[in-house]
């Protein structure tokens, strides 16, 4: 038997009437016979087309508050009938139920409704039962019935039936199969986020229906997906197509940005996930400026964002750079006309949009998940744990220090005064490693280290990088604290005159 199978019956029941009208006429001219119910049935008559009530068809009228329609025998065995089994048929003619080639469905807008604010009972009622049941009835029997199960595939499905007077393959209906099975596995997955939402069941469940192909993954070698709805978050002014490992210091960037919402206005540039320089003053120029000095090489091909509108005075120092992205919440307008200038260079505009709360990533054969780390250091959360405590501007730096420490590769060192990211040391497989760096790199680029402060990821176990960095001119230390040896440390700081809190929280970021 051939594969290829001319469609003369159809089933829709859907939420959103967009697009449908153009296949509704087409299905209608091919002179398939249409079932439907309550809105879309409507919706259908009122195109002037002939409609098989869903109701006459099972003799039982929508009931509970429209919660039950589609749910009969007569409609299911429609969809399920294998056409090929003898005992399928028989008994399909026996109950009088007709043969159902297509089924569409566009199910209750489930998502839209809870992040609308909806209350539980409204949420609930968008639950889709008899949509949800049609769409997995009509993709198991593909051999047969050819299943549209969401209004982004209409379009899709009109170029199909247009193109051969209703026939339709095999391998067409298995692939708008496999297409309705991922809209149940992401219906459902929502449904169970909703009502998991304070984490009582521990279980894996992701699902993102919007997926972007990139040119290539991290290397050319590698191919490359974004899963994910990048326009909920930015809005894309100019430039090339985010690659994966944009992305990637995108992430970063936003996420350590966020660290300095309401403060005064602040600039990071970011490398390889890591900020290369970082800065905080009066005005977003200087902030940039200061950026940048703390590490004008690998500024370039860098990340940039800002935590205020850009300027044209700021827009005119960073055109000078060669950079891959920038990042804000505005741009004035002849701003963004220099930069751009440069036909590649990203610019986007970040919303205002909740980040997910939690964290996860592929490992061996499953998936690691975490809480993400949200915890800022503040004021209250410091321990002077020396005699000499650290004075209200070095505090000052201390928890901007930190702030930059927590968003760096472990092990780090973060070296900072005045609210300007001096270097640091990052990924280090020591934490020596990591300060002496950190210091070499500060001097390299000719920052003056006495009276700077230092921010670790974690505690030290041993007091040789306080004395190291005592004799680079370092005064104060922030870190969590926690080592068994953590008086060696501070007997050290007390001896040679630098103040140090503990913060009780680690900050590992791998």
């Amino acid at each position: 038997m051939s594969d290829i199978k001319k469609v003369k019956s159809a089933l829709i029941s859907v939420f959103h009437k967009d697009g449908l009208e153009p296949i509704v006429k087409q299905l209608n001219s091919l002179g398939v016979t249409i079932y439907s119910t309550g809105g879309t049935e409507k919706f259908i008559k009122d195109l002037g087309i002939e409609v098989v009530a869903v109701e006459d068809l099972t003799s039982y009228p929508s009931i509970l508050g429209g919660r039950v329609k589609t749910l009969h025998p007569k409609v299911f065995g429609g969809i399920l009938g294998r056409r090929e089994n003898e005992g399928d048929l028989s008994q399909l003619e026996s109950y009088q139920i007709p043969e159902i080639d297509i089924v569409i469905v566009d199910l209750y807008p489930f998502e839209k409704t809870v992040a609308s604010g909806a209350s539980e009972q409204d949420i609930i009622e968008k639950i889709d039962i008899g949509g949800i049941s049609l769409i997995r009835a009509a993709a198991k029997n593909f051999k047969d019935v050819i299943c549209v199960s969401s209004m982004n595939q209409y379009d899709e499905f009109l170029s199909l039936i247009s193109e051969d007077e209703g026939r339709i393959s095999l391998s067409d209906r298995k692939k708008f199969a496999s297409k309705a099975f991922a809209v149940s596995s992401h219906y459902d997955t929502a449904i169970f986020k909703y009502l998991n939402a304070e984490g009582s069941e521990i279980e894996f469940r992701e699902s993102f229906n919007l997926s972007t192909p990139l040119r290539y993954g991290e290397n050319p070698h590698q191919k490359g997906y974004f899963f994910g709805n990048l326009d909920g978050l930015f809005d894309k002014l100019h430039g090339k197509e985010l690659s994966y490992n944009n992305l990637l210091d995108v992430d970063a960037a936003v996420n350590l940005m966020n660290e300095f919402q309401g403060e005064a206005p602040t600039f990071a540039i970011l490398k390889h996930n890591n900020a290369c320089g970082l800065a905080q003053r009066e005005t977003i120029e200087e902030a940039y400026k200061e950026a940048l000095a703390g590490d004008p090489v690998s500024a370039f091909g860098g990340i940039l964002i800002s935590n205020t509108a850009i300027n044209v005075a700021t827009a005119e120092e960073i055109h000078k750079l060669f950079c891959e992205v920038v990042i804000a919440p505005s741009y004035e307008e002849e701003a963004l006309s220099i930069l751009k200038g440069k036909k590649n260079r990203i610019l986007l505009i970040q919303k205002e949009v909740k980040l997910p709360s939690m964290n996860f990533r592929t490992a061996l054969n499953g998936v690691l998940s975490q809480e993400k780390d949200d915890k800022t250091d503040q004021v209250s959360d410091l321990t002077n744990v020396t005699e000499l405590n650290p004075s209200e501007s070095e505090t000052s730096d201390l928890l901007f220090a930190s702030k930059i420490c927590k968003h760096t590769k472990s092990n780090t060192i973060v070296l900072v005064k005045n609210k300007q990211l001096f270097a640091s040391g990052t990924g280090q497989t020591s934490r020596v490693d990591a300060l002496n760096q950190a210091i070499a790199k500060a001097r390299h680029f000719n920052f003056d280290l006495k009276g700077s402060v230092m921010a670790s990821d974690a505690f030290f176990p041993f007091p040789d990088c306080v004395e190291i960095a005592d004799k680079a001119g370092i005064t104060a230390v922030i870190q969590p604290g926690g080592s068994i040896k953590d008086q060696l440390s501070i007997d050290y700081c007390n001896e040679n005159k630098m103040s140090m809190v503990t913060t009780g929280t680690r900050h590992f970021k791998h």
